[in-house]
């Protein structure tokens, strides 16, 4: 489903997406996005923020309380801010205006096997590194590697959400708290320790990503 109210960009998307074979519907109000969601059950929402009735970012909310849906953000909005408060109403990804196609559709294909019910999501796999979510256990080329509980704690979370940016304030309220939301500098000193004891060069990390001014990203195989 596409929720914007250009008519011009539902109609770029519709004959773009269409041409591989997906099925697409329209939406050009918040409102009208609802109730279509609950009619239609899309396998996946391409969402504006700036609606003509309610902003996107409300949609989103009310849609996160009752299905899990992904959800694309496609905004105009290119700030940091905008960026953050979207990921933390639970969007699966977020690409500003104006935007490649081929990239579109490539997140799109991320977000929806993500969203696929899948026999391995407890053992994670990214080059040499295995992430055991069961065992607790990580390993590099076979041998162990020795995590400090908060360390495994910030690669759990990211693990848990492989492929999907999680934000710093995510990460510091998950790990230390809602008080701690704030201390972004906790964040980058864990990340740097998960970086040397992971990564194959650290200073050119291949498996958590930055997204600066954000947050971070697990890159895994399977994701």
């Amino acid at each position: 489903m596409v929720v914007d109210s250009d008519v011009q960009i539902r109609r770029l998307l519709k004959g773009y997406l269409a041409a591989d074979h997906y099925r697409i519907f329209e939406a050009n109000t918040g409102q009208d996005a609802l109730q279509k969601v609950i009619q239609l059950h899309p396998d996946l929402i391409i969402l504006d923020l700036g609606l003509p009735d309610m902003d996107g970012l409300t949609v989103l909310q009310r849609l996160r309380n009752w299905t899990q849906t992904p959800v694309i953000i496609l905004s105009e909005r290119s700030t940091t801010q905008d960026k953050i408060a979207a990921l933390d109403a639970r969007a699966d990804d977020y690409l500003v205006k104006p935007f490649s196609l081929d990239e579109l559709q490539a997140r799109m294909r991320v977000a929806h096997r993500r969203a696929q019910p899948t026999s391995d999501t407890t053992c994670l796999t990214s080059g040499a590194l295995q992430i055991d979510l069961v065992r607790r256990r990580v390993t590099r080329h076979g041998e162990r590697i020795k995590l400090t509980p908060t360390e495994y704690a910030i690669l759990r979370l990211l693990a848990q959400h492989v492929g999907k940016v999680v934000t710093h304030q995510q990460i510091l309220c998950s790990i230390w708290g809602p008080a701690y939301g704030k201390e972004i500098h906790y964040v980058q000193v864990y990340i740097a320790q998960l970086r040397q004891k992971l990564e194959a060069t650290p200073t050119l990390p291949q498996i958590i990503l930055t997204e600066f001014g954000v947050g971070y990203r697990l890159l895994a195989q399977n994701a």
